[in-house]
């Protein structure tokens, strides 16, 4: 993948992002619910030099299932139904870098606040303004929580090509679960009520 500082729309770690409403101690609390150690950092960080150099096969994979699935590839339609392969492009690219992001496991402020700014993203408060597209308005909460079991389950041989032993590529596997299962919480905050998160 490209250097994400010339990724379009990429803006971690900038003043376009606003603070996340979740603290670094509630994020705490969450990986403590979903048994997140350092252990699995450890893991997600052994999984960026298997991933690396597989970020567009994996997509390819990914992009395929989606757009396999019109309920699924409707996020990325215009008004008229047809898929809208600029914006198809665009998004592409950040769902490469958030591959490696996941994989780099850096679990900062900076962090936090991006995945703040994707879930207002996939949500109506924001959904297409990145891109200036002319989409449905939001991702419905169920697909993008539901789309955790794909993304994890297809990403399983991927983390298995470097020759890691079975615990190793296990133990990845989990880690990568555990981190999606994380950010799609995060993520969920721009649908739930603030009293309700």
């Amino acid at each position: 993948m490209s250097d994400s500082l010339n990724i379009p729309g990429y803006s971690a770690g900038t003043t376009a992002v606003a603070a996340s409403p979740v603290t670094l101690a509630d994020f705490a609390l969450m990986r403590k619910s979903v048994l997140f150690d350092d252990q699995d950092i450890r893991y997600l960080r052994l999984s960026h030099e298997v991933l690396k150099d597989q970020v567009e096969a994996i997509l390819d994979v990914w992009y395929g299932f989606v757009g396999a699935n019109p309920h699924l590839l409707a996020a990325f339609c215009a008004h008229d139904g047809q898929p809208l392969g600029d914006y198809l492009g665009a998004v592409r690219r950040r769902f490469g870098q958030w591959i490696l992001d996941t994989a780099r496991a850096e679990y900062d402020q900076r962090w936090l606040d991006y995945q703040h700014e994707i879930g207002l993203r996939h949500h109506r408060s924001k959904k297409n303004r990145t891109d200036g597209a002319a989409a449905s308005a939001i991702v419905p909460f169920r697909d993008l929580f539901l789309l955790i079991y794909p993304i994890t389950f297809t990403l399983r041989p991927f983390l298995a090509k470097a020759g890691h032993s079975a615990e190793d590529v296990e133990k990845m596997h989990a880690a990568w679960l555990k981190s999606c299962l994380l950010q799609v919480t995060l993520w969920s905050r721009a649908y739930v009520n603030a009293g309700d998160f």
